[in-house]
C-alpha cells in the first residue's frame, strides 16, 4: 500500500485538465471517501497519470453499466474531482485506490483519448450559501428526522451517519452526504449531483427519502403480518394438541386418529410389495407428525390415497378356453385372421405354462380398419379389463412418467392413472396413435415409453410421483399406428408389428351386413322390418360413395340411409324401405366416385395406370404424357418428389436407349419435347414405384400404341430395363380390385407377396410378373 495522505485536499486547486476515470454503478460526491477497484487498461493508465502529477482525476459515471470500454458520448459530463489518498497494486493486475471527492466539475472537452481520457474541466462550485431561513431550517430538520426513521427500520447505512448529519448545517453538503449513503440507483444519484442549487438539491433528497420511507413502512407491515400469522399457527397447534390430550383422557374418539388408523389398515390390505409397503408406512408416519391443516399434510394424504388405490396385487383370471376366445373374436370382427391367430397363440401358451409375460403388439394399418375396436374385442376374449390412452399430440414426458411431488398440482402419469381406473394389474392396455407422439422442451414421451414397453425392464416401472416401482410385466400392451416410419427405432424394436391392410370389397360388404347395419338400425331406433339392403346395394355404396381403406365412411353412408328411413317412420309412413341400385341415389345423392375403368372410356396412347401405397391404403395413379415440337427436353409436373423425378428421368433414358426395338427414330427424341404429368397436382407424390408406369407412358406416346385401360402396374425400373421389386403389394392389389382392374403387372420378385392377398382377389385379377421392360410392354399395350 502506497500512502499518499501527506497532501491537504482543502488547499488544492482544480487544474484545467485532468485524467478521466469512468466509474460504473456508483456516483461519487464531494467530501466522499471510498475505495475503488480498477482493472480496465485505460483506467489504470489514468491513475498512473494522476499519480505522476498532482494525484487528482475526474470521477464520472458512465451511462450504460454493461459497456466495457465506454466512448465519450457514453459518459456523463458532470462528475466529481477526486484526490487519490492511497494506492495498492493487487496480484491479479488490478489497482485498489482510496479517493476523496473534492468538488464538482463539468467536462468541457476531450483533449486525449489514448492511452487514457484527458479532459478539460470547469469547476462547478455550489451556489453561495445565504442565511438559512425558516423554510430551509425546517427542510434540514425534516430530512434529518427521515434519515433517523429509515435507520430505525434497519436500513443499512454508515454507523456514524446520524452523528455526522447533526454537525452539518450546509444544505448542499447535507444533501450530498445523505444521498451518497442511501445506495440508490446511479441515475437518481446523478440527477442529484447535477442539481447546482443547494436548497433545491436538499428538497429533491427530501422527496427521495419520503419514497424510501414509504417502501420501508409497507415492507415492515408485511413482515409484521407474516410473523403474527406464524405465531397464530403455533398457538393453534398448541391448543389442538391440548384438545387431543383432553379428548384422550375423556375417552372420546379423535376423527384424525381414526382416519389414520383406517389408512394404515388400507395399506396392509393392499398387499403391496415389501419395498412399497415400507415407503407407504414411512409416509404415514410423517403424516401423523404433521399438522392436519398444513399444505404438506394434504400432499402426503393424496399420495397415500394413490398408493392404497392402485391394484398392487389385484389381477383378473385369463379365459383360457381357446374356442370361446375365437368365437368372441369372430363375433366382433370379420377377417383379421393374423391378429386373431396371434392372440390365440398367447392363450395357448398361458394354458400350457400357466403364466407368461404380456405381449407387446403394434397394430399397423390405415384409418378405419378396426385397430382400436379390435383391442376391446381382444380384452373381452381374454377376459381382461380394457384401458386406452390416446398418445396423439402428447409432448410432455411427465404425461407418461408423472410429475415429482415437489411440484404444485403434481399427479401420476397416464400409465399409473389408467391402471388405477382398470382396477387390476394385468389389463389390456391400448396405447393409441403411438406414431403421433411429439417432443419439445418438456421432454420426449417416446423415450419414456422405452421402459414401459420393454419386457425386461417394465417389471420395475417407476413413476416420478409414486417414487416406487410398479410391475407392468403382466400387462398386455397393444399399440396402434398408421405408419411405422415416424416411430423412433428403439421404440419400434420393442414391439411386435402386425400389419392390418385395407379391406376388400367383399369384406366391406360382410362387415356392413354383420356389424354396421344392425348397429345403425339400433342407434336410429328403427327395426329391421323398416329397411332392406341387398349386398349389391352395399357394394355400390362402398365403391361409388366411399373411397377408403377402412369402413368409417361406409358406416356414415349407412347411417345416412337409416336417417332417411327414421324420418319417414317418425312422420307416420309405416312401410318397409327397399333400397335398390336404381333408387340408391334418392337416399345418398349423386355418386361421388366413378369406376376407374369407366373414367377412361377407351384405351389411349400416352396414358398409363400405376399403383401407389399411401398411409391410408393403396391407390391408383394416372400418368399422362404428350409430345410437342422442341429439342428433346423432359418436363415433369404434378408436384412430384425427388425420387419420382429421378424415376421419370431413368424411364425416359431407358426408353430412348431402346428406340430401335420400339421403332422410334432418334430424330423423334431430338426434335420433340415430352411432358409427363401426374394429375391431382395439389397432392405431393414421391417414391420409386411409378418407374415402369412412366416408361410405358413414354413408349406409348412415342409409338402411338394405346395402353390397356384395365391394366394397372407397379415396379421400379433400372437404366438397363430391369424391373425391381417394391413394397405395399397387398394394398396396391386391393386398390386395383376396388377400381375394377382386370390385370396387374408386378415385378417377378414380388410374386411371393401375393400370399398375403385374399384368395378371392387373386382369382378375380390376372397377374403378370415382369423381369424386364419388354415383359411390361407386352402386357400393357393393346395388341
Amino acid at each position: 500500500m502506497t500512502d499518499l495522505e501527506d497532501i491537504d485536499p482543502e488547499g488544492l486547486e482544480i487544474p484545467a485538465e485532468l485524467p478521466l476515470l469512468p466509474v460504473r454503478d456508483i456516483v461519487v460526491f464531494p467530501y466522499m471517501v471510498l475505495p475503488l477497484f480498477v482493472g480496465r487498461e485505460r483506467s489504470i493508465a489514468a491513475i498512473e497519470a494522476a499519480l505522476a502529477g498532482d494525484r487528482m482525476l475526474l470521477l464520472a459515471t458512465q451511462k450504460v453499466l454493461e459497456v466495457e470500454e465506454p466512448s465519450p458520448a457514453e459518459i456523463h459530463r458532470m462528475g466529481t474531482v477526486g484526490l487519490i489518498m492511497r494506492m495498492l497494486k493487487l496480484p491479479d493486475g488490478r489497482i485498489k485506490i482510496l479517493v476523496q471527492g473534492m468538488g464538482k466539475a463539468r467536462i468541457t472537452g476531450y483533449r486525449q483519448l489514448e492511452p487514457y481520457f484527458q479532459v478539460a474541466v470547469t469547476p462547478v462550485p455550489d451556489e453561495p450559501a445565504t442565511e438559512i431561513d425558516i423554510e430551509t431550517e425546517a427542510l434540514i430538520r425534516n430530512v434529518t428526522e427521515q434519515v433517523e426513521r429509515i435507520v430505525g427500520f434497519g436500513k443499512s447505512m454508515a454507523p456514524d451517519i446520524l452523528v455526522l448529519l447533526e454537525n452539518i448545517k450546509e444544505p448542499g453538503r447535507l444533501a450530498d452526504m445523505i444521498i451518497s449513503n442511501l445506495g440508490l440507483k446511479a441515475e437518481v444519484s446523478q440527477e442529484v449531483l447535477e442539481t447546482i442549487d443547494p436548497v433545491a438539491r436538499l428538497r429533491r433528497v427530501n422527496e427521495i427519502l419520503a419514497t424510501e420511507l414509504s417502501v420501508l413502512t409497507v415492507q415492515h407491515h408485511i413482515q409484521t403480518t407474516a410473523r403474527s400469522e406464524i405465531d397464530k399457527s403455533q398457538r393453534e397447534y398448541v391448543l389442538r394438541e391440548q384438545m387431543k390430550t383432553i379428548k384422550r383422557e375423556l375417552g372420546e374418539e379423535d376423527d384424525r386418529d381414526q382416519e389414520l388408523a383406517e389408512l394404515k389398515k388400507a395399506i396392509e390390505a393392499a398387499a403391496m410389495p415389501d419395498k412399497v409397503a415400507k415407503e407407504a408406512l414411512k409416509q404415514l408416519g410423517r403424516l401423523e407428525r404433521m399438522h392436519q391443516d398444513s399444505s404438506e399434510s394434504s400432499i402426503t394424504r393424496t399420495y397415500l390415497d394413490w398408493m392404497v388405490e392402485l391394484p398392487w396385487s389385484v389381477a383378473t383370471d385369463d379365459k383360457l378356453d381357446l374356442k370361446a376366445a375365437k368365437a368372441v373374436l369372430d363375433e366382433d370382427h370379420y377377417g383379421l385372421e393374423r391378429v386373431k391367430e396371434r392372440i390365440l397363440e398367447y392363450l395357448a401358451v398361458c394354458k400350457l405354462k400357466g403364466a407368461m409375460k404380456g405381449p407387446i403388439l403394434c397394430l399397423l394399418g390405415p384409418p378405419g380398419v378396426g385397430k382400436t375396436s379390435l383391442g376391446r374385442s381382444i380384452a373381452r376374449a381374454v377376459g381382461r379389463n380394457f384401458v386406452r390412452v390416446a398418445l396423439g399430440g402428447m409432448r410432455d414426458e411427465a404425461e407418461i412418467r408423472g410429475h415429482r411431488r415437489t411440484y404444485v398440482g403434481a399427479m401420476p402419469g397416464r400409465i399409473v392413472q389408467s391402471l388405477k381406473g382398470a382396477g387390476s394389474n394385468n389389463p389390456l392396455f391400448m396405447l393409441d396413435e403411438i406414431d403421433k407422439l411429439g417432443s419439445d422442451f418438456r421432454g420426449d414421451p417416446a423415450s419414456a415409453l422405452l421402459e414401459v414397453l420393454d419386457p425386461e425392464q417394465n417389471n420395475a416401472f417407476t413413476d416420478h410421483y409414486l417414487g416406487v416401482p410398479f410391475d407392468l410385466s403382466k400387462v398386455m400392451f397393444i399399440t396402434t399406428c398408421n405408419q411405422i416410419d415416424t416411430i423412433p427405432g428403439p421404440l419400434r424394436d420393442r414391439m411386435e408389428v402386425i400389419p392390418l391392410s385395407s379391406y376388400t370389397l367383399d369384406e366391406k360388404v360382410q362387415i356392413a351386413r354383420r356389424y354396421l347395419l344392425p348397429k345403425q338400425l339400433e342407434e336410429h331406433g328403427i327395426g329391421p322390418q323398416y329397411l332392406t339392403l341387398s349386398d349389391a346395394v352395399l357394394a355400390l355404396v362402398a365403391t361409388r360413395y366411399t373411397r377408403e381403406a377402412g369402413v368409417r365412411n361406409l358406416e356414415r353412408e349407412v347411417a345416412h340411409i337409416c336417417r332417411k328411413v327414421a324420418r319417414d317412420v317418425a312422420e307416420g309412413r309405416d312401410r318397409c324401405h327397399r333400397v335398390t341400385p336404381q333408387n340408391l341415389a334418392g337416399y345418398l345423392g349423386v355418386p361421388r366416385f366413378l369406376d376407374e375403368t369407366d373414367a377412361m372410356r377407351q384405351d389411349e396412347a400416352g396414358t398409363a395406370t400405376g399403383l401407389a401405397w399411401t398411409p391410408v391404403g393403396g391407390d391408383l395413379i394416372r400418368i399422362e404424357s404428350t409430345l410437342m415440337p422442341g429439342k428433346g427436353q423432359l418436363t415433369l409436373t404434378g408436384q412430384l418428389g425427388d425420387v419420382m423425378k429421378e424415376s421419370a428421368q431413368a424411364a425416359y433414358t431407358c426408353v430412348r436407349s431402346r428406340g430401335d426395338e420400339l421403332n422410334i427414330s432418334a430424330r423423334a427424341f431430338a426434335e420433340q419435347d415430352i411432358h409427363i404429368h401426374v394429375p391431382a397436382g395439389a397432392i405431393p407424390k414421391d417414391g420409386p414405384s411409378a418407374g415402369v408406369t412412366m416408361a410405358v407412358a413414354i413408349a406409348s406416346v412415342h409409338t402411338g400404341r394405346p395402353v390397356r385401360r384395365d391394366v394397372a402396374m407397379t415396379g421400379e425400373i433400372t437404366l438397363r430395363g430391369h424391373v425391381l421389386p417394391v413394397g405395399g403389394i397387398k394394398e396396391k392389389v386391393l386398390a386395383a380390385k376396388r377400381a375394377g382392374m382386370s390385370a396387374v403387372i408386378l415385378p417377378r420378385a414380388n410374386e411371393k407377396d401375393l400370399a398375403d392377398v385374399p384368395k378371392k382377389v387373386r382369382n378375380d385379377i390376372e397377374f403378370v410378373f415382369a423381369d424386364s421392360l419388354n415383359d411390361v410392354f407386352a402386357a400393357a399395350f393393346r395388341h
